[in-house]
């Protein structure tokens, strides 16, 4: 059983223990609708996102920005909830405490294949990128290395940390595959175990997503050698809704892509830069304000795996972002997560975003957030 899976367990297990039900009854019990009222009715919403990943941040933006009040019928609420992983909010979501979540390509493709607890259904790309989930460091008295494929060779034989499961892993394995790459221990590791792993010296290199990865190369922890453009490798993240708020609800599904749309429009926009960091900074703890402005808006070398661009903004569900899904899935199921190699052809609902862009004169990508020199962060 993987690290997702371990999750959903023992969020059901915690939710057996409060409402006193069987581990065998779960699934019905937790199969249920809510209730979301009638169309044009006020509503109370509750969101999943994540601040500490910085590739869905267009949920962060929302909370402050309120793009959503200008959308949803008059008198609705909305209440934000951090989830410090996908996981997190997919086990809020199952059981019906969560109606939107934000989260990376892998617990969105998970949450879509547990229908007997809940329908979830993908809706929109919060974000695609290169080097967001899919970073390389190692550690500071690792060679200089000429290149990305040179460092990436280095980690032949030596200690990886990932945590497992998750995109890092996904992109981590794909990368070992290609180029034939066989570490000599491939280590389970969340974050906080990767930062002490670098700072005793305990492991050569790990793969972690940003804002983690940023704070680690800005703190002196590690080195960061390559991303995602080695091997032409993406990483994602998604928005997942509850099927019973899209089938009862359609005008508050139309009334947050607008918003998310709208969210999505401000962060492309360079002059928001230090606005969006010092949101982020608000909503989140053990970040400076330069290293979340770093994951998301600050250059790398090519060397070092940097990118031109550092998220594109594809809004809809593009045909990029479906060959992710689809790599995603194929993975998850290599290793046990899902019991699918490929996703139900409702799991994802492109319709919704495909209309709005058509009614707002407007194409996928949205935006793109390309990379800033250092010196353009003006922030502490």
């Amino acid at each position: 059983m993987n690290w997702f899976d371990r999750c959903i367990c023992l969020a059901l297990a915690g939710l057996v223990a409060t409402f006193g039900l069987t581990v065998g009854g779960a699934s019905s019990a937790f199969a249920g609708e809510n209730n979301y009222g009638k169309v044009g009715d006020p509503i109370h919403l509750v969101v999943g996102y994540q601040p500490y990943y910085t590739e869905s941040w267009s949920g962060v933006v929302m909370l402050p920005m309120k793009f959503y009040e200008k959308y949803l019928p008059k008198g609705s609420t909305v209440e934000f909830s951090i989830g410090l992983q996908g996981a997190v909010i997919v086990n809020a979501m199952l059981a019906g405490k969560q109606d939107i979540g934000y989260m990376g390509d892998m617990p969105a493709i998970v949450s879509t294949t547990k229908q007997n607890v809940a329908d979830l259904r993908i809706v929109a790309t919060a974000g695609l990128g290169v080097d967001q989930c899919n970073n390389f460091l190692v550690r500071n008295d690792a060679p200089k290395f000429a290149d990305q494929k040179e460092a990436i060779k280095w980690l032949d034989g030596k200690r990886v940390a990932v945590p497992k499961g998750a995109c890092a892993d996904r992109f981590a394995q794909a990368v070992f595959k290609k180029m034939g790459v066989e570490p000599a221990a491939y280590l389970n590791q969340n974050i906080e175990v990767i930062t002490s792993g670098f700072r005793a010296g305990k492991i050569d290199a790990a793969v972690i997503w940003e804002p983690t990865a940023s704070r680690l190369v800005l703190e002196g922890l590690a080195k960061r050698v390559a991303s995602g453009t080695a091997v032409n490798e993406h990483d994602g993240a998604f928005i997942v809704m509850r099927d019973d708020l899209i089938k009862s609800r359609p005008d508050v599904v139309k009334a947050w892509l607008n918003a998310e749309l709208d969210a999505e429009l401000y962060m492309a926009d360079p002059k928001n830069a230090d606005s969006v960091a010092k949101m982020v900074k608000a909503q989140t703890t053990g970040f400076s304000e330069k290293v979340l402005w770093t994951s998301l808006y600050g250059s790398y070398p090519e060397a070092l795996g940097g990118s031109p661009v550092r998220l594109q903004l594809p809004y809809a569900i593009t045909p990029e972002a479906s060959e992710l899904i689809t790599k995603a899935a194929s993975f998850l199921y290599s290793v046990k997560s899902i019991n699918t190699p490929t996703l139900r052809a409702d799991a994802v609902m492109p319709e919704f975003t495909e209309a709005i862009l058509k009614e707002r004169g407007l194409k996928s990508p949205v935006g793109l957030i390309k990379a800033l020199p250092a010196s353009a962060y003006k922030g502490q």
